[in-house]
């Protein structure tokens, strides 16, 4: 691959590997053809140097049978990610983080504990995206070129990011939040959290967070058939085997039964198709960012060419995150950055 590019480009791998070593410097004329090969304006290759994100920061899923190539491209991503938060941070006035981080917790006491200091007691979470967004969480998406990354979360100099497959159904994508708010949670004094036990416990504060024992268990779900259930999971918002999952964990349906529901969702197909979908959740914040920048006449491509990116490659960055077409959502403040109103759901 590395060298069918290099032929494209028309140098040795030899010279790339310069290159990118920073050994030695392109000529103008290789620096353009390298431009238009990676779809990325040449002043984009004259920038102080981009941020990083090293690959022990980040949480990612099945980090055993993900290649290194779809790796390091969704942390190149998120780099751009970071520059672009960066960018907003320096024009508005968003909320401060604010996601506690505790360590050796039970992660259902966890879940617990942030439901109670935000607010939301024992009642279904609302639009999950707008919550980590109020709570000072900046969200992004995952490009469907590298979309079997999954989703991945990291802190950055104190702010925490989520990368989020806003291809996923409504109801494996808040999940996807609320496991990613885990990691976030759980393992933020951790340099690098991964592997099963990581997982397995950020699943566990997912489905707490998402589903509280008290509700679950005020719900008269014990020993509920499948077509209860596909009723009842538009309550919490979640998937039909993510309810499953912690009707069991609760004690309220038996082990027998338990296998017996997940025999029956899987043979119904609804492993791979939600039944009764809801509506994907997207951004408030980004909604109204770029609503105000285009109230001001700014567009994408502006703030494309601000950040030295190609419209595309933003356009990556909050893919299925904010509507095609965005309204105003923001008042200038006297220092000249708007003040954006989140609404805590």
């Amino acid at each position: 691959m590395r060298g069918e590019f290099c032929k494209r480009v028309g140098i040795s791998t030899r010279a790339l590997r310069a290159f990118e070593k920073g050994e030695k410097r392109p000529s103008m004329a290789t620096l353009s053809r390298l431009a238009d090969e990676l779809e990325f304006p040449i002043h984009f290759f004259f920038r102080g140097d981009a941020p990083t994100i090293s690959a022990d920061a980040a949480s990612f899923r099945a980090l055993s049978t993900m290649t290194i190539t779809k790796r390091d491209q969704a942390l190149a991503a998120g780099a751009l990610a970071a520059d672009l938060a960066s960018w907003i941070d320096g024009r508005f006035d968003l909320p401060d983080p604010d996601v506690p981080r505790f360590a050796s917790i039970d992660p259902d006491r966890a879940a617990e504990l942030v439901r109670n200091e935000w607010g939301l007691g024992e009642g279904a979470a609302p639009n999950m995206i707008y919550l980590v967004e109020a709570h000072g969480v900046r969200v992004f998406s995952i490009s469907d070129d590298y979309a079997d990354v999954n989703a991945y979360s990291l802190w950055r100099d104190g702010v925490p990011f989520m990368f989020l497959n806003t291809l996923k159904s409504a109801e494996n994508g808040r999940f996807d939040v609320a496991h990613e708010l885990g990691h976030l949670v759980l393992h933020g004094h951790h340099e690098a959290p991964r592997g099963r036990e990581y997982e397995h416990e950020a699943n566990l504060f997912a489905s707490a967070f998402l589903m509280p024992r008290g509700s679950v268990l005020a719900s008269r779900l014990a020993g509920a058939t499948l077509p209860t259930i596909i009723q009842a999971k538009r309550r919490w918002g979640v998937s039909a085997m993510a309810l499953i999952v912690r009707l069991h964990a609760v004690g309220l349906i038996t082990d027998w039964h338990y296998r017996s529901l997940c025999v029956e969702a899987g043979k119904s197909g609804y492993r791979k198709q939600e039944p009764a979908p809801m509506p994907r959740e997207s951004s408030q914040l980004l909604q109204k960012v770029f609503g105000y920048l285009r109230s001001e006449g700014l567009a994408l491509s502006n703030v494309a060419d601000a950040l030295g990116i190609t419209k595309n490659e933003l356009e990556r960055l909050v893919f299925g995150l904010v509507p095609t077409a965005v309204g105003g959502g923001g008042e200038a403040t006297s220092d000249g950055r708007a003040s954006l109103r989140l609404v805590r759901p």
